[in-house]
């Protein structure tokens, strides 16, 4: 069995260029720098990666969110881990805080590909030993790994810092069917009920509010999700619950992808305050007087420490 009192030199971290100052604050708790590796780009755009540092037998994590650009950022944590594993690395984590790819978890229709699945064989197949993540945006994609996914939740942070508000007369509200089980996790710790909003989805990255399932009359409703892509959804739920007599609107998600006119959507919405995970880093142009970010990293940190150490992480998955 091996010991859990490992020296720390014995990890490195290294990190793509999507999120860099997660990663720099990760390192910071955990006190170490981030490895020297470079990451750049051939004239045609092929992606080149140099670990210029040794590797040998060290137990290695890799951070790195698959957000915008999508593709390029995959590409480079899987060419990371390539080099990192042909560098005779010894354990290769791939910590990626927000999984690009997870809405195409199932075939919705005929003929459409499962990409979850594809980008988590092209993980493994890179050489990844263990991936850690956070709110999936389906919770069955862990089973599409062949190798140990750690599952974190952002709701625990969310929730401490609604709970701090001390709002009176407040409600969880899930924007749709799905996110219920979510919507739960925040009511309960602090003794709130929920609503639920009935949607249908004519076509992707379009809502249309149907119905409010609960009482929403002069309370201070929290819109909770795990995404917040074009923010037609949030607002358009936001803007029916402020209709409906609600107090004040509240919107948090642990992603905060933000693309199309979603900015433009949140800054003419009834939300009065959007809340955030930095798991995907916001540039300055969307960084809204209305947003504000809370940091996952402390939570990343001890789970990697814990998994280093070969500790239990499972206390990190309650809410």
């Amino acid at each position: 069995m091996q010991s859990s009192s490992r020296h720390v030199n014995e990890f490195k971290l290294f990190a793509g260029n999507s999120n860099q100052e997660l990663a720099v604050e990760i390192a910071k708790l955990m006190g170490q720098d981030l490895g020297d590796a470079v990451i750049s780009t051939f004239s045609d755009g092929e992606i080149s990666v140099s670990i210029n540092e040794t590797v040998r037998g060290r137990e290695i994590f890799v951070i790195q969110s698959t957000c915008d650009p999508v593709n390029n950022n995959l590409m480079e944590l899987l060419i990371t881990i390539d080099a990192l594993k042909r560098a005779s690395a010894g354990r290769i984590n791939a910590v990626i805080p927000y999984y690009g790819y997870a809405r195409q978890d199932r075939k919705a229709k005929a003929r459409d590909p499962i990409t979850a699945k594809l980008v988590a064989d092209l993980l493994v197949s890179a050489g990844a030993n263990r991936v850690i993540t956070m709110d999936l945006h389906a919770a069955q994609i862990q089973g599409y790994f062949n190798i140990p996914v750690d599952h974190l939740l952002g709701v625990p942070i969310l929730t401490k810092y609604f709970m701090n508000l001390n709002l009176e007369d407040a409600v969880v509200v899930s924007p749709d069917l799905g996110s219920v089980t979510r919507a739960r996790s925040m009511a309960e710790p602090m003794n709130v009920p929920i609503a639920i909003v009935d949607k249908r989805r004519p076509r992707p990255n379009v809502s249309e509010i149907m119905n409010i399932i609960g009482d929403i009359e002069d309370k201070n409703v929290i819109l909770l999700d795990d995404m917040i892509d074009t923010a037609g959804t949030i607002t358009n739920a936001a803007n029916a619950m402020k209709e409906m007599g609600a107090k004040k609107v509240y919107a948090c998600a642990t992603h905060g992808v933000l693309s199309g006119k979603a900015i433009e959507r949140i800054e003419a919405s009834a939300i009065s305050e959007l809340v955030l995970l930095n798991t995907i880093s916001l540039p300055e142009e969307k960084r809204l007087p209305k947003i504000k970010t809370l940091s996952a990293a402390p939570l990343f940190a001890e789970a990697m420490m814990k998994i280093f150490s070969n500790d239990s992480v499972s206390e990190l998955f309650r809410v």
